[in-house]
């Protein structure tokens, strides 16, 4: 390990002291505590200031990070430490300030994001409210922090974003998608999802073109 990195990778096993690092089992000191995971500036202080050993284990798709065992009299020191800083009046300014500003970016993602829903969907000027009606709901669903939505990623640029939500929105919403019974079978349920947001496309051409909608169309009932 190098003299800069505190912090080593352990994963869990069926003993609570006991762990698999490299491939060998390890026990934790006597003397270590447990920090559960939970408190992201506990878990930054703790890997500067001492060495850790963080324990993960394998959720879904992903390696995930379940807490620290570190010297119980560093861990209790630290945190005092913490509480001390965060129980000052200049620390709890800074807190404040911070929280505004993300209500405020997030105020101004709301609006760029809505608007981008209604440039991807370009309704003809006689749907122009509909439009409207469709941007507030996806926006409403897609945005909020922790959603975990396509609108939240920044690895898309923002049009594509938008795209991709609106069909995501209306294949929950105007297709029996959230009832269907789909096969156990690579590629099927990518394919169902092709199929559907072929015909939530071509439902949307006829409000581009300002045509008459089908008969009790599956987007106006999903709106009302």
């Amino acid at each position: 390990m190098s003299p800069e990195k505190k912090d080593i990778q352990v994963w869990r096993t069926n003993r609570p002291r006991d762990f698999l690092l490299n491939g060998k089992s390890v026990t934790v000191p006597d003397n270590w505590i447990f920090v559960p995971s939970g408190d992201p500036g506990l878990t930054r202080r703790l890997k500067h200031t001492t060495l850790c050993w963080q324990v993960v284990h394998k959720r879904k798709n992903r390696i995930e990070a379940i807490g620290l065992w570190c010297d119980g009299s560093v861990v209790e020191k630290v945190k005092a430490d913490l509480e001390e800083e965060r129980n000052n009046p200049v620390y709890l300014r800074k807190l404040e300030q911070a929280r505004l500003a993300r209500i405020a970016k997030q105020d101004a993602y709301v609006v760029e994001f809505r608007q981008a829903v209604v440039d991807f969907l370009n309704f003809a000027p006689v749907y122009e409210e509909l439009a409207w009606d469709l941007a507030d709901a996806v926006t409403d669903l897609s945005i909020p922090v922790g959603s975990g939505t396509v609108a939240r990623t920044e690895r898309i640029p923002l049009a594509q974003r938008a795209e991709a939500a609106v069909i995501a929105w209306m294949r929950h919403q105007t297709t029996a998608y959230d009832h269907m019974h789909i096969a156990r079978v690579k590629g099927e349920r990518r394919a169902v999802r092709r199929e559907l947001a072929e015909r939530s496309r071509a439902l949307l051409e006829i409000y581009r073109a300002g045509g008459e909608p089908p008969e009790n169309c599956p987007l106006k009932a999903a709106l009302q």
